[in-house]
């Protein structure tokens, strides 16, 4: 139960509108201490920006704003060595802090509030933590992007086979199928980019909804916090929280991606493709089955989603219904972000890790990219190019050609020319040279194709990029 310190604390922050606590029901779900603590550093910049700004335009003293900031200060390296006493009494980190400075230097605490609200300094501490966020998560994408950039330089000349269906196709090469997911994680960072330059507004001045009666120098704070410019409408600087999904929104996207390269490394590592290996530092046993090696960071990297994803759905189902400006329902905004972060941030590393450590099987790669007929398609553009069939023709044609080799129970490789002509009378031995699957690979020469020159001409447009 709070003290009666505590509870007079609490009365003191509320102010002479209450009389007493509220009930012990009441505290519980308004309380958000146990989490919005995460903000103390933010919520420290803020305001010693603030009071910084006070004083510069005279509404309170050079001392105050000195003591105030001295105080914060103190009040920041307690809570970062683990001696503030957090008290769910006082409801948040706001009035934690504040109640803490108060302690500390006594009268000119109580002017830090000026010209300001709890609404606009959650706001303002809630865009600080996620831009910090997304500066490390874009740090986290570049690391990926190169890992995969690296593992497709190594792979320029690996034939494997490409699937449609989960069934053999065309045969492409590694650093090709590499190179897939480096197009998808570099889109994922130009998202969060974007969000980052929508979020980097400051609402520090909006105070509650309207603004301030108080000749307050909003640019100068924005800057001070590192913003781009103050955000242009109070009642919008309050109640907004798209900047929370636009940035759930990216992530829940590139989760999607990274549960995509998670789920193909997990059948990529099974005894019935065999296509890679993973080292134990990325791998965990069975308690039972001592043969098992099991892709668990892969499969963690693969659910994490649903955590990623059910917090986006989670704050907009929140955010659908509320009237302008702030209204208490949007204390559930941070949970949700904090824990997609938390698993985002957690499946960046995990992903570029994995992917450094594949181990591609080359050879059994080359044979998978040889299976079910997976060059029917160079054959029929063969039929096309050089024989002048229509496409359509040549397409029944292969597909008979097919049939032959299926029954013969052999590749297309495997049926002479005679059983060829005996097909289509024109075919020359000249199909065998589009048969194999290296000269396939070769021969997928247009932009943003598998043959290995191509390859290697994206790899060093990426790299070129990146420097």
């Amino acid at each position: 139960m709070p003290t009666d310190k505590e509870n007079s604390d609490a009365n003191q922050m509320w102010g002479g509108r209450f009389s007493s606590r509220p009930d012990h029901i009441m505290e519980e779900i308004n309380a958000s201490i146990g989490f919005d603590q995460r903000l103390a550093a933010q919520d420290v910049a803020g305001s010693k920006a603030h009071a910084r700004m006070l004083a510069a335009v005279d509404v309170i003293s050079d001392a105050d704003a000195d003591a105030i900031c001295q105080g914060l200060d103190q009040v920041l390296g307690e809570i970062q060595r683990g001696e503030f006493e957090f008290s769910r009494a006082l409801e948040d980190i706001h009035m934690n802090v504040e109640a803490r400075l108060k302690a500390l230097i006594g009268e000119p605490a109580g002017r830090l509030h000026t010209a300001r609200s709890r609404n606009d300094q959650v706001a303002t501490d809630f865009r600080l933590w996620l831009r910090q966020r997304l500066d490390e998560q874009l740090a986290q994408t570049d690391a990926l992007i190169g890992a995969l950039l690296d593992q497709a330089e190594a792979g320029a000349d690996i034939v494997m086979p490409g699937f449609t269906h989960l069934q053999s196709a065309q045969p492409v090469v590694w650093g090709h199928h590499m190179l897939a997911y480096v197009e998808m994680f570099g889109r994922d960072r130009g998202r969060l980019e974007d969000a980052r330059k929508r979020l980097n507004e400051c609402p520090l001045g909006a105070a509650a909804l309207a603004g301030t009666s108080f000749p307050i120098d909003r640019d100068a704070t924005a800057a001070a916090l590192g913003f781009d410019r103050p955000t242009a409408n109070s009642i919008d600087s309050v109640s907004a929280r798209d900047f929370a999904l636009e940035y759930l929104s990216a992530a829940t996207i590139m989760a999607t991606h990274l549960s995509r390269l998670a789920e193909e490394i997990v059948i990529w590592c099974s005894a019935q493709f065999r296509f890679v290996t993973i080292s134990d530092a990325f791998s965990t046993g069975s308690s039972i089955m001592p043969q098992k090696r099991n892709p668990d960071a892969a499969e963690l990297m693969r659910a994490k989603v649903g955590r990623i994803m059910g917090a986006l759905v989670g704050l907009a189902t929140v955010m659908k219904g509320l009237p302008l400006a702030y209204s208490k329902d949007m204390q559930e905004d941070k949970e949700r972000v904090f824990d997609a972060a938390d698993a985002l941030s957690l499946c960046l590393a995990a992903a570029a890790g994995v992917v450094a450590d594949l181990s591609p099987n080359a050879e059994r790669l080359a044979e998978s990219a040889g299976a079910g007929f997976s060059t029917a398609t160079d054959l029929a553009d063969w039929l096309v190019r050089e024989l002048g069939l229509p496409f359509r023709d040549a397409h029944h044609v292969t597909g008979s050609l097919v049939r032959a080799a299926e029954e013969k129970g052999v590749g297309l490789e495997g049926l002479s020319l005679p059983e060829m002509q005996a097909v289509h009378d024109k075919i020359d031995e000249r199909v065998f040279s589009v048969l194999g699957v290296e000269n396939s690979v070769k021969s997928r020469i247009s932009y943003g194709g598998t043959a290995p020159d191509q390859v290697r001409a994206q790899i060093k447009r990426w790299r070129a990029a990146r420097s």
